[in-house]
């Protein structure tokens, strides 16, 4: 594991590939991932495309609230969830982040109970849609302000050395997030006490409405590394494969007690910002269309058909099986029924004082 934690160098001019646009092997090192585990990567990737489409369903439909369109981002998600120790490391995931959460082991009962606010919500419909978290899975439930939860993952790394846990915090983010305070101030923490973190900007190049070059003039996310003397990784984050090794092997260097690294996954997405957004106004459509021609899904399916690992009636299986589990994880949190009123006053302490218990019978009686 050692020699996969310092294969890829830092700083690089270019995002670093190991597979061309048509799935083509460019790494100059034998791939050591089994069938399995390769056939796994496309599964998650396709069922995070198929449920960011139920998603879109959900809103048209006016079953939710709200909805950030993930497309483009599968390769660089999966890859994330593949890379940690599920169960055992820390994730503090952005917004965005559904096919990661996925991909991760989340429940399609809860991601839906989350996205409708039933009951099988287990934060119990107090988070808007897209805010999911697990502490099963050590999945850090996700916040709406840009960043704010940086400092704590920076803060859980510094305990996790402090009590040699051997465990690592990964943090996603999207590059809006790197113009802000908190972002600053908590990789500076966790660089200056040496904490295993590995923190990962899904740089779609659009903060909101924002384009790259007006968010920030730094050439690459990655260079920001600099200021806190760590590793900064830019990766081609359409490239499942890249995205996988580097991030394993920041993931590595951290456990190994190496530090924090900053990895930049360069994406893009499809769709806009979020529902309330119209992205039509700042990005023209050409634009768009050009980058679904770099595709990340059917980009590591031509890989796959490379090595015989894939095949169009295997691919329809893969749907076929997808789409029974997504109906059926949506029936569950429906059925689970919608939250009670006055749920919102549990959890507030440990045990619910007289003047709670007062206003959850006055609820009562006015339901």
């Amino acid at each position: 594991m050692v020699k996969d934690t310092y294969r890829f160098q830092p700083f690089t001019q270019e995002p670093i590939r190991l597979m061309g646009e048509k799935g083509e092997w460019l790494g100059d090192f034998p791939l050591d991932l089994d069938e399995d585990s390769l056939k796994r990567l496309y599964r998650d990737m396709l069922a995070a495309r198929m449920l960011d489409e139920r998603y879109t369903i959900l809103i048209r439909t006016g079953k939710t609230s709200f909805i950030a369109p993930a497309a483009g981002h599968e390769a660089a998600q999966v890859a994330i969830a593949h890379a940690l120790r599920r169960g055992f490391d820390w994730l503090f995931p952005y917004y965005r982040d559904h096919g990661l959460a996925l991909a991760l082991g989340l429940p399609l009962r809860e991601l839906f109970g989350q996205m409708l606010a039933t009951r099988a919500d287990p934060n119990k419909g107090r988070q808007m849609p897209e805010h999911p978290g697990s502490r099963a899975l050590n999945l850090f439930t996700v916040a709406s302000p840009i960043a704010s939860h940086v400092p704590p993952a920076a803060g859980a790394a510094i305990s996790m050395k402090l009590l040699r846990t051997g465990q690592v915090a990964v943090c996603t983010f999207g590059e809006g997030a790197t113009s802000e305070g908190d972002w600053y101030a908590g990789i500076n923490f966790a660089a200056v006490q040496g904490a295993p973190a590995v923190f990962i900007c899904e740089n779609n190049l659009y903060a909101i409405s924002v384009d790259y070059s007006r968010q920030t003039h730094s050439p690459t996310i990655a260079d920001k590394a600099h200021a806190f003397g760590i590793p900064g990784y830019l990766v081609d984050g359409m490239d499942v494969l890249a995205s996988y090794y580097v991030v394993k092997g920041a993931i590595e260097r951290a456990r190994l007690g190496e530090g924090p690294s900053l990895v930049e996954l360069r994406v893009y997405r499809y769709g806009p910002h979020s529902s309330a957004d119209d992205d039509s106004r700042y990005r023209p459509k050409e634009e768009v269309e050009a980058w679904k021609k770099r595709d990340p899904i059917p980009r590591f399916r031509g890989f796959l058909e490379a090595q015989g690992l894939w095949n169009a009636e295997w691919e329809e299986d893969l749907k076929e099986e997808i789409r029974s589990e997504l109906e059926q994880g949506l029936k569950e949190a429906e059925e689970a029924g919608p939250i009670p009123p006055e749920w919102m006053l549990d959890d507030v302490l440990a045990e619910k004082p007289w003047h709670l218990q007062r206003q959850e019978a006055l609820l009562k009686e006015e339901l």
